[in-house]
């Protein structure tokens, strides 16, 4: 965990998982980790376990505090083949939902004593816009179909990374919405013990 958003992250205070697996050869995972100074009482984090985003969404999907997107559903599948792809959710046979957790960029301010690092080339955007086109594609066939933005810290709102295939990006999610593609953000906070949903709402500009 030295490279985030552009940030040079190391000695930077982090929270672990332990996954009790004797088989990883690394078994713990860094779940956040935090700007503030390592002495501060109380630190804010920011969560990066991008493996670990679909789990929680799926716990608040079913619990019902997706509601302002999803309702509350009576079926929620994982994995759900779509084109070519694979994508996260089919909500009630109604509606896809693909989730993002972003982290070529930390939306945030970032204080001044940590160093950051030299920008990086950044064009991997081959399968976000391929989840936009065949999500684009499936409104044919379903009701709905939504991006989730996913941000695990304070924030601002989410904004797409001006990044080499920045242009392109535009030009493909102003296709996909005028199909009816929703883009979503939702917020959540991190403390040493529990995840929480602190708000969602469809995002109005990018």
């Amino acid at each position: 965990m030295s490279r985030i958003g552009g940030l040079d992250l190391a000695g930077r205070p982090c929270l672990v998982s332990d996954s009790h697996n004797p088989k990883r050869k690394l078994p713990l995972t860094v779940e956040a980790f935090s700007l503030d100074e390592p002495a501060a009482p109380a630190k804010r984090w920011i969560g990066i376990n991008q493996n670990a985003s679909n789990r929680y969404v799926e716990h608040f999907l079913r619990a019902g505090a997706l509601e302002p997107i999803a309702g509350r559903p009576r079926e929620v599948r994982r994995e759900v083949p779509l084109g070519s792809s694979r994508l996260d959710f089919l909500v009630d046979d109604r509606l896809y939902l693909e989730v993002k957790t972003p982290l070529v960029q930390i939306q945030t301010a970032v204080p001044d004593y940590v160093p950051r690092l030299p920008e990086a080339p950044f064009s991997s955007t081959e399968r976000s816009l391929r989840h936009l086109r065949e999500l684009a594609a499936s409104l044919s066939d379903h009701e709905r179909a939504v991006i989730l933005y996913c941000l695990y810290y304070r924030n601002d709102g989410f904004r797409f990374y001006h990044g080499t295939t920045y242009d392109e990006v535009l030009a493909t999610v102003d296709a996909c919405r005028a199909a009816g593609v929703e883009l979503w953000q939702a917020d959540f906070e991190v403390t040493p013990e529990s995840i929480a949903l602190r708000r969602c709402f469809p995002l109005e500009e990018w």
